[in-house]
């Protein structure tokens, strides 16, 4: 059987000695997770028992509970260090925080859709902010940015990655000065434009693109030719990346962009305030760009999906389906039903409420 293009075998059976290994490591297992909850029961959280934590969260870091107890002993450890007259308080917490910051990056390498340890990580990051002066949280923050950068490096389509970095980049703005915040938008969003250049398939950087566009034009207090002069500039792209339009990710940015000319979410969209008779023109014009990319592709059935969404569009600010754009829209779908006969009843369906 394959999945994914990969074929899957049936593990061999496995010898008595194998077994027998098995077995050992689960008890060995059990025996480790009852002594740290013993240990955590207690109160107890010396060295060992956050070593224990540490083995137990390297062998399971699915387990949640464990990243609790974690939590617990590193609480445990900062009210010492506050506690403490020996040392600076703030150098003690930095040194603690940066060493479990440290032991993670093993885990993420290991494990980078585990979502406890994004979320333990952020806690961290968090208590940095909670515990430290700003000048000694905020690196904490700038070096995570360029950690996240290295993994979506690795692999840029990793939405943990890009949502993770998104709180990342929203944390940073609200540490830093109105300009430093607007001067971090702008550097993200010639990330975002990077990384779309980089693998246009890329729906996670195409997302991104979109709520920095919306920022960016919010930040600039951006009049309304500015905002028309950002919405062509994206269509111009997309039409670009669209000389290959079986690319599903290419068309949800489209279909994003189709946003600005219905009048029940402009005012949510980068040029709200277009009049109809504009928006009809920019639909117009982008039935007859979509059109010209079924030349060579007339078994795409995104492209008939983008015709029929946009001239359903053209009918909803104009008020009305005419019946050219109904029978239009007829033939379009007769073709659907014969590239995609998977989804056939749903053309028909969609069909019968013409």
């Amino acid at each position: 059987m394959a999945s994914h293009g990969i074929r899957r075998f049936k593990p061999a059976d496995k010898t008595p000695e194998e077994r027998q290994q098995e077995l050992r490591k689960i008890e060995e297992y059990k025996a480790l997770e009852s002594s740290v909850s013993e240990k955590v029961a207690e109160q107890d959280f010396t060295v060992d028992t956050l070593k224990k934590i540490s083995e137990l969260i390297g062998r399971n870091p699915e387990y949640y509970t464990i990243w609790n107890y974690r939590r617990q002993a590193l609480q445990h450890q900062f009210t010492e260090a506050e506690n403490s007259a020996e040392k600076s308080a703030s150098n003690v917490i930095a040194d603690l925080i940066r060493n479990d910051l440290n032991f993670l990056i093993p885990l993420l390498r290991s494990f980078p859709k585990c979502y406890w340890i994004w979320n333990y990580r952020l806690w961290l990051l968090d208590e940095a902010r909670r515990l430290l002066p700003l000048a000694e949280a905020r690196p904490f923050w700038e070096q995570e940015l360029a950690l996240v950068g290295k993994m979506l490096t690795l692999d840029s389509r990793n939405f943990h990655g890009w949502g993770y970095r998104r709180l990342v980049v929203e944390t940073l703005r609200q540490l830093g000065t109105p300009d430093e915040a607007k001067n971090m938008t702008k550097e993200e969003f010639n990330y975002a434009k990077k990384m779309v250049g980089a693998n246009l398939s890329n729906f996670s950087a195409w997302h991104y693109r979109t709520k920095l566009i919306l920022r960016i034009l919010e930040e600039q207090s951006a009049s309304n030719e500015e905002r028309r002069k950002m919405l062509d500039e994206e269509l111009e792209l997309i039409h670009q990346a669209l000389i290959d339009p079986y690319d599903q990710s290419l068309w949800f940015y489209h279909q994003n962009l189709m946003c600005v000319f219905d009048p029940s979410v402009a005012d949510r969209t980068m040029a709200p305030n277009l009049s109809t008779s504009e928006r009809l023109q920019y639909l117009r014009d982008e039935i007859e760009a979509i059109q010209e990319m079924l030349d060579g592709a007339e078994d795409c059935k995104y492209i008939f999906q983008a015709l029929i969404e946009c001239t359903l569009l053209v009918s909803k600010v104009g008020g009305s389906l005419q019946q050219d754009d109904r029978d239009q829209i007829l033939s379009w779908l007769s073709e659907l039903k014969k590239i995609d006969p998977l989804r056939r009843q749903r053309w028909l369906d969609f069909e019968s409420s013409l």
